[in-house]
């Protein structure tokens, strides 16, 4: 156990723990299966087969924008750059729908079509809200008929009867910026942010643990001389800490290892909700770690008829690697100051706040690599952004 350990934690502070983990999962077969789903760009970007190879440019990290706004409902903006440093899959995906959803005539027995119009785009990583689980089953289905390894998070917005529905599993984030106030409309779902119930899972459920990892928290690598003695801890009934006598079951790995945006599951996962990820075991060994990721997502309903909103209130929608380096706050100033300096019947101008918020994240390349404000390391990630403006809630797209 402990080589493997120590193998697995240097990978991890190397940052490639997750693909190295997926690449040794067993895949037998796997290789001689056909791919679902081939190296694309959003279908909305409108891209050539030249532009989507340029884009994958892991050295000059160009930045994408959409270039006709007919090809978003509501002017919504987006741009995105993806970092294709770490994987030849697809990475950061956004897709869109437009439906037209029509209802059935009273005393009509058979189900009457629904007219469709569908602009097939994206969303980072999205799915048709409602189908979450099933989506998560899909993917399991799939994996004898195609190639599939690995899995997504997931962030989406639906638009219906006036509401809008922000659904997340993952590490994405939405918020709605409104008259200069914040409003969140997502949480992280991360190895803290769920340590409750990740730690009561493996305490009703010690087998997932494969006898090598321990549910209880510590506030550091417990060493065999502190048997017999008294340390901190804490474990899912708990939001502080109290002490307990170290005993040997104690010296197994963490359940949850590291800090902050370094912390994994097994030591191995950064986030806990999210599609996929079927095959994903701790690094050279049989302990899977799926029983510990869920695919239910967390809803969010925000009323668009209760408020009157103006041409600057917008929702923000944008993968982890905007929010690796700029908080809620930053992205707020940075949009709202862009959107105060342009032409408010233009109607790209939620796309240019997209460019301006994504390039400002991604930063300038320096000798030092890429840097944001005050010399701070710009974000090394795939990034992409959506800026929808709220005035178009009550129109039809």
């Amino acid at each position: 156990m402990f080589t493997r350990v120590k193998s697995a934690v240097a990978s991890f502070m190397g940052g490639i723990m997750a693909v190295s983990s997926i690449n040794n999962s067993d895949r037998s077969g796997g290789s001689d299966l056909p791919l679902k789903y081939p190296y694309m760009r959003p279908k909305f970007l409108g891209l050539s087969p030249d532009e989507i190879e340029c884009s994958a440019d892991h050295i000059a990290r160009p930045i994408l924008i959409l270039k006709e706004t007919r090809r978003l409902p509501w002017a919504t903006g987006y741009a995105e750059v993806i970092n294709a440093g770490k994987s030849a899959l697809n990475e950061d995906q956004a897709c869109c729908e437009v439906l037209l959803v029509k209802k059935k005539p009273i005393g009509s027995l058979t189900p009457r079509k629904t007219s469709t119009s569908r602009r097939r785009s994206s969303l980072p990583n999205s799915v048709g809200m409602g189908m979450w689980e099933n989506d998560d089953a899909q993917i399991e289905r799939e994996k004898s008929i195609y190639n599939i390894s690995g899995g997504c998070t997931v962030l989406v917005v639906v638009f219906l009867l006036g509401k809008l529905y922000v659904g997340n599993a993952g590490d994405s984030r939405a918020i709605i910026i409104r008259n200069g106030e914040i409003i969140p409309m997502s949480t992280e779902f991360t190895p803290e942010s769920e340590r409750q119930r990740l730690q009561f899972l493996g305490f009703m459920q010690p087998h997932l643990l494969g006898g090598e990892f321990t549910h209880l928290e510590f506030p550091r690598r417990v060493q065999r001389k502190e048997v017999g003695k008294k340390m901190l801890y804490r474990d899912f009934t708990m939001t502080g800490w109290a002490y307990k006598t170290i005993e040997d079951e104690d010296l197994r790995f963490p359940l949850i290892y590291g800090e902050g945006k370094k912390a994994r599951v097994m030591a191995t996962i950064g986030v806990t909700r999210g599609l996929g990820d079927h095959d994903l075991k701790v690094h050279d060994s049989n302990i899977y770690i799926k029983p510990f990721l869920c695919c239910f997502p967390e809803v969010k309903v925000y009323n668009l008829t209760q408020y009157v909103h103006e041409a600057d209130d917008v929702l923000v929608m944008g993968t982890d690697g905007l929010w690796d380096v700029l908080s809620n706050e930053e992205v707020a100033e940075t949009v709202t100051s862009f959107l105060a300096n342009c032409d408010p019947d233009d109607l790209n101008r939620y796309t240019m706040a997209a460019q301006d918020l994504v390039m400002r994240a991604r930063g300038v390349l320096r000798n030092q690599g890429w840097r944001i404000d005050n010399d701070r390391l710009g974000s090394g990630d795939d990034i992409s952004v959506y800026i929808i403006p709220l005035m178009f809630g009550n129109r039809q797209p």
